[in-house]
This record gives C-alpha cells, sequence and structure tokens, in this order.
C-alpha cells in the first residue's frame, strides 16, 4: 500500500515537539507553545528547543551574547548579495547566501554551536538584501538589542516600537518548530546522511520556499485590502463563498479545531496593539468569515489559523510581502537545526521505497518474484 506524501507514516522519534490536530494543541518539549510565546523571549525559547530546558540568568546571559556575536555576514558572502541579480526572490537569495556558509567550521556532527551561528545570521541576511533592494545602505547590527529587535532595527534603520517587537516576537516564538512538516523532513533527510548542518538548512530553504508549504500571509494582507472596511467585510466574503472560493487564512491541514498558534497571537496583539485599525479591521473579518463559513460549509470547522494573525502582524509593524517567508524562515530554523541535531544522535539514514508503474523487459513475473 503507497502512503502518498508519506502522510500518516511515522518514520522519526522526536522529544522536540508535539501536535494535537484534534484538539488544537501545539507543545514544545512538554511546555504548551502559547505559555513559551506569552512568558518567554526568543532567546529563552530558542535555548529551550535546543537544550531541552530554559537557561537560568547566567546562561542566558552568555548565550544571548553567542547570539550578537554571530550576527555579522563575512565579507565574501556580503559581495556574493551584491551580485546577485535583483529579480531573485529573497528566498532563493537567503538559500545562495546560506550555502556559502558551508566552511570547514560546520562537521558532519551537527552541534547547538552550529545551529546558533546560523538562527544569528538569517535576519542579518535578509535585512541586508532587503535594503539592497530599496536601494538603502544596510544597517550593522546592534548588540544592545534583542535578536528580534535587532531584526527590525536592520529593516528599518530606526529602534522599533516595544509593541512591534512584542508581537514580532511571538509570532517568531509560535513559528519555531511545528513537527515533521516537510521542511523539517528536508532537515532530517540531508543530516541521515551525515552532511553538515549548512547543507540541511539549504534544503529545508529549498523546501520552504514552495508555495505549498511556506505560503506567506501576503493573501491574506490582499485579502483585507480588498475587504478595506467592516462595512465592505460581509458581501465580500458572502461573495467569495458563493463562487466556492477558499477564505485565505482560514483552515488548516492539521488543525481540525482553533489553531493554537492563532488564539495566541491574537491574544498577544490585543494586548500589546488594542487600538491599531488594522487589527480591528482582521477581527471583524474573523468574526463575520467564522459565521458564514459555520453556513456556507457546515461542520467543516474552519477557523483562522496562524498566517491570518500573522498577516495582521506583518501589516501592523509595516513588513512587505516579500519579507513574510524569510521571516518565517528566520524563526523556523531553530526547529530545522534542533530536529537535525536530534536526527544525527540516533541516526538511520532515510531510504523509502517506491512503487515501480514503468514496463519490465521481458516477463514481468521474473522481476515481480524477487
Amino acid at each position: 500500500m503507497i502512503s502518498r506524501g508519506l502522510k500518516g507514516v511515522k518514520a522519526a522519534e522526536t522529544a522536540i515537539s508535539f501536535i494535537d490536530g484534534t484538539h488544537g494543541t501545539l507543545i514544545y518539549r512538554g511546555k504548551n507553545a502559547k505559555e513559551v510565546a506569552a512568558e518567554h523571549t526568543f532567546e529563552e525559547a530558542a535555548y529551550f528547543l535546543w537544550y531541552g530546558k530554559f537557561p537560568d540568568p547566567t546562561a542566558l546571559k552568555e548565550f544571548s551574547a553567542g547570539l550578537k556575536q554571530q550576527r555579522r555576514i563575512p565579507d565574501y558572502t556580503a559581495k556574493i548579495l551584491q551580485c546577485l541579480p535583483n529579480d531573485m526572490d529573497l528566498m532563493s537569495v537567503l538559500r545562495t547566501a546560506v550555502s556559502s556558509l558551508g566552511t570547514q567550521k560546520y562537521t558532519f556532527k551537527p552541534a547547538i554551536e552550529d545551529a546558533v551561528r546560523l538562527t544569528a545570521i538569517l535576519p542579518t541576511i535578509i535585512a541586508y538584501r532587503y535594503r539592497q533592494l530599496s536601494g538603502l545602505p544596510p544597517v550593522a547590527p546592534k548588540n544592545e538589542y534583542g535578536h528580534v529587535k535587532n531584526y527590525l532595527y536592520m529593516l528599518t534603520g530606526k529602534e522599533p516600537l516595544d509593541a512591534h517587537v512584542r508581537a514580532l516576537e511571538a509570532y517568531m516564538i509560535l513559528t519555531l518548530e511545528h513537527g515533521m512538516n516537510a521542511a523539517t523532513f528536508s532537515a532530517r533527510v540531508t543530516i541521515s546522511t551525515e552532511s553538515d548542518l549548512v547543507s540541511a538548512v539549504v534544503s529545508a530553504i529549498g523546501t520552504m520556499k514552495g508555495p505549498l508549504h511556506g505560503g506567506a500571509p501576503s493573501e491574506v494582507t490582499k485579502m483585507l485590502n480588498e475587504i478595506g472596511s467592516k462595512e465592505r467585510a460581509e458581501n465580500w466574503l458572502r461573495t467569495k463563498l458563493e463562487k466556492g472560493e477558499k477564505l485565505m487564512g482560514f483552515g488548516h491541514r492539521i488543525y481540525k479545531t482553533k489553531d493554537p498558534r492563532a488564539i495566541a497571537l491574537k491574544h498577544i496583539l490585543l494586548e500589546n496593539m488594542h487600538g491599531d485599525p488594522w487589527l480591528s479591521l482582521a477581527l471583524h473579518v474573523e468574526e463575520t468569515a467564522i459565521r458564514l463559513l459555520d453556513q456556507y460549509k457546515p461542520g467543516r470547522k474552519l477557523y483562522t489559523n496562524v498566517e491570518f494573525y500573522a498577516a495582521a502582524i506583518m501589516r501592523a509593524i509595516g513588513m512587505e510581502d516579500m519579507l513574510f517567508t524569510p521571516t518565517f524562515t528566520a524563526s523556523r530554523v531553530v526547529g530545522w537545526t534542533a530536529h537535525a541535531i536530534e536526527q544525527a544522535k540516533h541516526n538511520t539514514i532515510f531510504r523509502p521505497d517506491a512503487e515501480y508503474t514503468g514496463e519490465f523487459p521481458g516477463s514481468p513475473a521474473i522481476f515481480q518474484s524477487h
């Protein structure tokens, strides 16, 4: 029997995360992800995924300093970025730049130190290229800023608002890890060959680039832009549903109830950005869409997913669409590297079989008997 896309096939054991799509649960190493996002910084959450425990104050200080030390782009990578064509999409640029980092520093036994280097530098690469395309000079990392605040600072050259940092940090923590998704599987397959961590992350970036996986919240932003006002929401949504079209930001392949990440993001947004007009529109569209989906698609249990509130966050902080999937990548690299390290500790190379559907020379019975 063939399981297309390996759906339902368990190919590894992991202690990193657990997803229950029926009950809407996402757990990071025994702790609800929404609690991690509500109570901890990005640095603390990354440390937790890699080490399996939260850092004490001394460990956190050392760990944060290590991240900051690895933020700068090597000169040769900067030259590569300058030579890449302007019509190269940002995920392809990220894939190419990360590949250039694969020196002999990265051994065939992935380590947390390798994961720290890659996690630290990804936001710098994204910001460098974004400003290059915008005709602006690059902004050097600022060591007094934490990981997420520094990312926003390098994008804009201005000190970001605390509310914006908190909202983006919550999003990045809630997207650090999500089980054996396609990109994580790519990373584990690459590491299973005893390749290095840079190669595993490049594999994962290439997978994340595909619109079926790393599809950014830009379609949600487009939908909210087209709706424009609360008064237009119901008619716009009804028209879409009556045409049989999908409402972007609603429903999820895994979660058959409310996406726990969306619930957590909504709560944090209401705490930090209450009164933002874009958020107010998003809340109204969510309420209206869920009511209409229940009418037009009864029993389907379609609720807002993490992309819906990611769009609200990105729009509220002024982040352009081209930055959505790269920003997702800058958080998910923590999960990819955690899985790669875990794979290397108990490694068996991935080698699934395929059902041959072509022709046989001579009698097929000879081959089928084997």
